[in-house]
């Protein structure tokens, strides 16, 4: 959270461009915003890192800045609203990949560094790619991240993680705001997180749907096409093409939110294909227990024998907690065996990376 706020009207341009620099991190972790628009009445700073929207101050030429901090360090979401509608700092290039809200990504270095920070290790790639889904009869986006060394040995096999985003996020956003490259990067350079394959599929199909019928029936939360796709095609794509492990034992599922939601329904529901099942804050709700994901746990000693850790994470201050300890107790009650990570804070990308720091340290050992 920030410790205090004050304005600054000072333009920083690059020469012959008049580009704004926005944000300024500053040494002392404050950070300055800005915003070109002469005709507003009103630009505030939303973000991640504020307890609330924060006015900006215009100066004579249409400049619009304030300066907050100290920000602790991490790399937060933030928006500027402009006469009521949210919009991302056009003077940013890092974006945040989602299909709704507009947003753009500010990192406050931390000392020593944290576990997303770009580090003088080695690096592995992350490669976009496209599959055919023959079930939805479209063509499909994946982003795959292969560790340090895979291009190098053309013989090892390797385990595999499917990592999925949080409902109106996309394949990219456990690359650009989760950083998920970067933590495997630094964890497997350190002994800590064994050299996996992380594939993070597009897990929402219905606005490519709707372009092809808008009749399409949309439910977010419904699992049913997202498992179909990922055990029909997902999989089948990657063991065709990439060097991975293709028993449950190497083959891992964990999402966020929505991407929770899925994974349990994909992992719980299928624990022959996925011996490793992490959800991050799911989205699931009391009601539930009873209904759509009674059946998942209804054979408690199956799940027992095939998975090798059924984990459950969550913020203490995310709306989700209520629903994900009521999880962890219908688990209890059954016999289930399970582990959580329990966090300070909310439903937030911050928490997204803590998330999978942990759980990468835990797979395929």
């Amino acid at each position: 959270m920030f410790a205090g706020i004050f304005y600054s009207s000072g333009i920083i341009g690059q020469p012959g461009k008049g580009r704004l620099v926005s944000p300024e991190v500053h040494p002392d972790c404050t950070v300055t915003f800005r915003f070109r628009a002469p005709a507003a009445g009103l630009v505030e700073l939303s973000g991640e890192f504020l307890r609330e929207r924060v006015p900006l101050e215009k100066d004579t030429s249409g400049i619009w800045s304030v300066t907050v901090g100290p920000v602790g360090p991490d790399l937060y979401p933030y928006s500027f609203v402009v006469d009521g509608t949210g919009v991302a700092d056009p003077n940013n290039p890092h974006l945040f990949p989602n299909e709704g809200f507009q947003r753009s990504l500010v990192d406050i270095p931390g000392d020593p560094p944290l576990i997303h920070a770009m580090k003088d290790v080695l690096h592995g790639t992350v490669s976009y790619r496209y599959y055919r889904s023959g079930s939805l009869d479209l063509i499909r986006p994946l982003v795959i991240y292969t560790p340090p060394g895979y291009r190098d040995d053309g013989s090892t096999e390797y385990p595999v993680l499917y990592l999925v985003h949080g409902m109106t996020d996309t394949e990219e956003t456990w690359f650009k705001v989760g950083r998920v490259n970067r933590i495997l990067d630094n964890l497997i350079a350190e002994g800590k997180a064994e050299p996996m394959i992380i594939v993070m599929p597009y897990a929402n199909p219905f606005p490519a749907l709707l372009k092809k019928n808008r009749d399409t029936d949309v439910n977010l939360l419904r699992t049913d096409h997202f498992t179909s796709e990922m055990l029909r095609e997902i999989i089948p794509f990657m063991e065709a093409n990439y060097r991975v492990l293709g028993d449950p034992g190497h083959r891992a599922i964990a999402g966020f939110s929505l991407g929770g939601r899925q994974c349990l329904a994909a992992g719980l529901g299928h624990p022959e294909v996925f011996g490793w099942v992490f959800a991050f804050a799911p989205a699931i709700f009391d009601r539930e227990m009873e209904g759509n994901f009674k059946n998942l746990y209804a054979v408690p000693e199956v799940l027992n024998a095939n998975l090798k850790i059924l984990s459950v994470s969550c913020g203490k201050d995310d709306g989700l907690i209520r629903s994900a300890r009521a999880l962890m107790n219908e688990f209890e009650e059954r016999g289930i065996q399970y582990d959580s990570f329990i966090t300070e804070g909310g439903h937030t990308w911050m928490n997204c990376r803590l998330f999978i720091s942990e759980a990468a340290q835990k797979l395929f050992k």
